[in-house]
């Protein structure tokens, strides 16, 4: 694809050639991810940011991306405090507000609506997640996260072994990241839900059309036996038709320490695309696991940062002009030294 002035709104647009780019890309800008250099290539572009479901880390880290390469956000993060909720359509939405942006990110409850949106849009624009379709740039920091792990293991994206877990049926992140894992070799995925919700069948398939093998499990300790990566997600009750509903699933699947060292081997790696349910009834991946190492899901955020800044960098054409208004970090951060202790440039 090409990627200058294009709308990212569904991992389908991806080939693997796409995903090698946008991860170089965001590998050489992760000097600027971790605060060791600053630029401001961007500087005085402008990110709509518009969030009509609750979000903390797409909305902030989208934000922070954006910043990083030195442009500005404005943000709206509930239909009531827009014109939305006075009866405006999304296309007069996407119209206007195009006019006062170089680039829009959105979150919607409705599938599809993104899309709808993207047609009106003078700018490009990103989809932050539609209702339970796509969450694109989620499962591209999903991937890149894999990628990372696997390779510190001594290992390529080819011949993975990764079990999904969890809800399965309104997993946006999971529907996202499991065609992404379709473009690659000799992929196993082990599917792990409760009966009911199951992947859906046009997910599925598109596994299964690639020639990687799809296993269906209902239960927790068969489905996450011999495999490289682990990655669970929480009951998406908000898709559920009412709270009682999603109760009945709430908690079902379980990980915690004991059930990861019986089950699992020594280097799997543990994802979570978050947030995780830490409410005593759910604790779908639970915090005796916070100790251990091969826990990712907070290297899997800070990664959402810099992928997204690929993205920036790429759909607005300033890869090569990074570094050439680059300098160094003028501020005291903890987070550059393994210690902790900070330091300044």
């Amino acid at each position: 694809m090409d990627f200058v002035g294009s709308h990212i709104l569904s991992v389908d647009q991806f080939a693997r050639g796409d995903i090698d780019r946008l991860f170089a890309v965001a590998d050489a800008l992760a000097p600027f991810a971790r605060r060791e250099r600053i630029t401001r290539v961007l500087q005085g572009a402008i990110l709509s940011n518009m969030f009509f479901e609750p979000s903390t880390r797409t909305r902030v880290s989208f934000g922070c991306a954006f910043n990083l390469l030195g442009g500005d956000v404005r943000e709206t993060t509930e239909v009531k405090s827009s014109a939305l909720a006075k009866g405006e359509s999304l296309h007069d939405t996407a119209r206007v507000l195009s006019g006062y942006s170089d680039v829009i990110v959105m979150r919607h409850p409705q599938e599809g609506s993104v899309a709808e949106f993207a047609t009106a849009s003078r700018v490009p624009v990103i989809n932050g997640g539609d209702g339970a379709n796509e969450h694109p740039s989620q499962a591209l920091l999903d991937l890149y996260t894999v990628r990372q792990e696997i390779r510190a293991r001594g290992r390529t994206m080819d011949g993975l072994r990764i079990a999904v877990v969890g809800d399965l049926k309104f997993g946006r992140a999971v529907h996202s990241l499991l065609k992404l894992l379709a473009l690659f070799e000799g992929i196993s995925v082990n599917l792990v839900s409760p009966p009911g919700l199951e992947a859906p069948s046009d997910v599925v398939s598109v596994l299964s059309n690639a020639g990687h093998e799809a296993g269906v499990y209902h239960d927790l300790g068969d489905g996450i036996h011999h495999v490289d990566i682990l990655y669970v997600t929480r009951t998406q009750e908000e898709r559920f038709a009412s709270p009682e509903e999603a109760d009945r699933y709430r908690g079902l699947f379980r990980v915690n320490e004991a059930i990861y060292t019986e089950h699992c081997e020594p280097n799997t790696v543990i994802m979570h695309p978050l947030p995780r349910d830490s409410r005593a009834q759910a604790q779908e991946l639970d915090e005796d696991l916070n100790a251990n190492p091969n826990l990712a899901i907070f290297r899997q955020t800070d990664n959402g940062v810099v992928v997204r800044m690929a993205l920036f960098a790429m759909i607005l054409d300033v890869v090569d002009q990074v570094h050439d208004h680059a300098r160094p970090v003028t501020w005291y951060t903890a987070r550059r030294t393994p210690s902790g202790l900070g330091t300044r440039s």
